[in-house]
């Protein structure tokens, strides 16, 4: 599938392009954006290299990643991106991952991104589950995924090595049955606003 295009209200999903490089990198080279990434701070000519793989990925066939950029639907700016990508071992299945820049933080964004993500995964790609990880300290992504619907399945031990030393990955799912109640539920409050 693409290209991709979703929005919310205050949100949009869209397919990387090159000219995205710089503000990509004021996430991925961000001390602060990648505290509780499993990766650390990357350099201006690594993040060209992955927007590069992530635009050519995006038409392969068949496609099996969706690394998609997250912008402000009033202004167009990327405030963030986002990934799912196909589980090869697991039916059906793929993980997830977000991340937005610090000024975009604190306003609920991150919710708005992770339900676009679930939304795109369920409703277009027609996924059973998806599941994504987490640093033990990352409370509000943990905030965030618990508030999308998802569940907290446990802890992958020691299963990142930053900063000189092994990390654990707290581990969040949601079903396909799970995501139409939570999506049903938003449309109704939306009917009722």
């Amino acid at each position: 599938m693409h290209p991709v295009q979703r929005s919310s209200l205050r949100l949009g999903l869209r397919e990387l392009t090159v000219e995205d490089v710089a503000a990509v990198f004021a996430i991925y080279g961000s001390p602060e954006a990648t505290e509780h990434l499993s990766f650390e701070p990357r350099t201006r000519h690594e993040v060209e290299q992955i927007v590069a793989r992530s635009v050519a990925s995006a038409t392969t066939e068949p496609r099996t990643e969706y690394v998609l950029a997250v912008t402000e639907r009033d202004t167009g700016e990327l405030i963030g991106f986002g990934r799912l990508a196909l589980d090869p071992h697991q039916p059906r299945a793929a993980t997830f991952g977000f991340a937005l820049r610090p000024q975009a933080w604190g306003v609920g964004y991150g919710l708005e991104s992770v339900r676009l993500l679930l939304a795109l995964g369920f409703e277009e790609l027609g996924l059973h589950r998806v599941w994504g990880a987490r640093s033990p300290l990352n409370k509000a992504s943990a905030k965030t995924m618990t508030a999308a619907g998802m569940i907290e399945e446990g802890t992958i031990r020691e299963h990142v090595f930053k900063a000189g030393r092994w990390r654990d990955s707290v581990v969040h799912a949601i079903l396909d049955r799970e995501w139409a109640v939570e999506s049903g539920q938003l449309a109704s409050l939306h009917q009722d606003e």
